[in-house]
């Protein structure tokens, strides 16, 4: 099987909402609604479950029916950290689900993921036993350092090395895994005292695990800052007006 874990535990204070951004509405719809749309549509995602906290459970269940998300199967509570998000929805789907099966974790605040990235994230899981999703890097990446001679004895941020772009990926989500390589990295993060590693592509390369890429999509934002909300709006009115156009409507 194929599970969908969307982790919706954040409180969106870069946003400074009263409410986490996952809830917040864009053309009338709440951001996690489109989310758990695009794995609902999807034929080879079998389950979807949802980490969050849980003053919103009931909430994500009245929002499920109202959008018709009949693969929801599961609502597992957040923790502190990402990480503890993550690490309480692979334990919770541990006993419902077998370790061979594909966990895909999701952000919920991207909510313009699209089939082609689902589809491709599942077929470099199935072959090479993870997928990353992540898109090229196009900006020139520069090493941040401190310049001590600033003001103040404060120091002014400076650079004086750059990172080759061709050498460096942007990771995006979902990013998938078997349930079994899930559970036992994560006991063997708590054992070390691994606790705030919030990516699971970073927590698996610091255990030792080697990650595979997948095809990602710029049009796969994460909402973080307003400026994101009117982008998703820009992006949702093009398709809109593409469906319209291909539909001779």
């Amino acid at each position: 099987m194929n599970v969908a874990m969307i982790i919706a535990g954040g409180v969106g204070a870069r946003l400074s909402d009263k409410i986490p951004k996952q809830y917040i509405k864009v053309l009338g719809k709440p951001v996690l609604a489109y989310t758990m749309e695009a794995f609902e549509s999807h034929e080879e995602i079998d389950a979807i479950t949802i980490v969050c906290h849980p003053d919103y459970e009931n909430e994500i269940w009245d929002m499920a029916k109202e959008y018709g998300i009949s693969k929801l199967r599961h609502i597992f509570h957040g923790g502190a950290t990402g990480q503890e998000s993550i690490r309480n929805g692979v334990f919770g789907l541990e006993k419902h689900y077998s370790g061979d099966d594909l966990t895909l974790i999701h952000d919920a605040i991207r909510p313009l993921v699209d089939h082609e990235v689902l589809s491709d994230c599942i077929r470099v899981a199935k072959e090479k036993g993870n997928a990353i999703v992540c898109i090229p890097c196009v900006t020139t990446m520069m090493q941040k350092v401190r310049d001590e001679k600033g003001e103040e004895g404060k120091g002014l941020e400076c650079s004086d090395a750059i990172y080759p772009r061709d050498l460096i990926m942007e990771t995006q989500t979902p990013q998938a895994f078997p349930l079994s390589l899930l559970g036992s990295k994560h006991r063997e993060a708590l054992e070390k005292g691994i606790l705030n590693e919030t990516a699971s592509c970073a927590l698996m390369t610091r255990l030792g695990e080697r990650v595979y890429f997948s095809k990602g999509s710029e049009k796969n934002i994460k909402i973080t800052v307003p400026e994101d909300l009117d982008l998703m709006e820009a992006l949702l009115s093009v398709k809109e007006g593409s469906w319209r156009k291909d539909n001779n409507l």
